[in-house]
């Protein structure tokens, strides 16, 4: 009897297999999944249509909890009342100098909080010694409640903008000062020993390693500020002041005129969305460098 053939078998390494080629993907396009799926990013109509939307719903949303509030009509009020508030606020020859007042009161505030307060970050983050001994009584300072403090300040400055600018300066300076010595605390150690074996001087370094690196905080810091300087000067304008939207505001509320009283708070939101937005865009030039966030 003749015994089977043999059959040959030829093993295949794994390594040695051919690879399919891969698949190419589009370029051009990103897409970020995260929990809910794909994130989509709008464009700018699409954005600024939700935006109206979304207004038409707030305001609607107000008219109706005015129609059905019964008693408290004069509380709530609604937005026809406070348009005509607002109007009639306009023929009175008082808004434009009340708004000058508030926002110039503002930026002067943010402006010597910003000078102040990056030069003082910086001689922080620079002089840890220094800091080491300082940095107990700014925390102290800084988490006192300086609206407590406005009483005091009209006492000493007298009830004009030098009290209001004193108030909002104080609010601001620590604000940026923390900011930004937080930002050059940041920096590499690493770039920073490589920088000194290459050669570099010491305001080479800083102007190379470590402004860069503080930049962003910086930023961050002011556009807070921007806002913080605003609710300083309304903060003081509500205590005593002669003009500006917060004493708009409390010799309305002391006439029970709610409508003005909603008028100008929504005057100050929509300062306080334009200056963001404002301060935004530039931030957003200057760091062009920095990779988008959302990428």
């Amino acid at each position: 009897m003749t015994p089977p053939a043999a059959v040959a078998t030829t093993r295949v390494d794994p390594v040695l297999q051919p690879v399919p080629p891969e698949e190419k993907k589009p370029k051009g396009k990103k897409v970020v999944v995260g929990a809910t799926g794909a994130k989509a990013k709008l464009s700018g109509g699409s954005l600024l249509a939700v935006q109206i939307a979304l207004l038409i719903a707030i305001l609607a949303a107000w008219q109706i909890s005015y129609n059905y509030a019964g008693e408290n009509k004069l509380v709530v009020s609604n937005p026809k009342l406070v348009w005509e508030a607002f109007l009639a606020w306009q023929e009175k020859g008082t808004f434009w100098p009340d708004l000058w007042s508030t926002v110039s009161a503002a930026f002067i505030a943010l402006i010597l909080s910003a000078v102040i307060g990056i030069a003082a970050g910086i001689g922080l983050a620079l002089a840890p010694s220094v800091e080491a001994v300082v940095s107990p009584f700014l925390d102290a300072i800084n988490a006192m409640p300086r609206i407590a403090l406005a009483p005091v300040f009209v006492i000493y400055f007298g009830i004009g903008s030098t009290s209001k600018i004193v108030l909002a300066f104080t609010l601001v300076v620590f604000i940026i000062t923390i900011n930004t010595r937080a930002g050059v605390s940041s920096a590499d150690s690493e770039l920073l020993r490589l920088s000194v074996v290459m050669g570099a001087s010491k305001w080479q370094r800083f102007y190379k390693v470590l402004l860069p690196v503080a930049v962003p905080s910086i930023f961050a810091g002011l556009r807070l500020g921007l806002i913080y300087s605003l609710l300083g000067v309304v903060g003081a304008e509500l205590i005593a002041s002669t003009s500006g939207l917060g004493q708009q505001i409390s010799a309305s509320s002391a006439a029970f005129d709610l409508g003005t009283v909603y008028a100008a708070l929504i005057v100050l939101a929509v300062i306080a969305a334009v200056f963001n937005a404002a301060a935004g865009r530039i931030e957003k030039s200057i760091l062009r460098w920095q990779p988008p966030q959302d990428a």
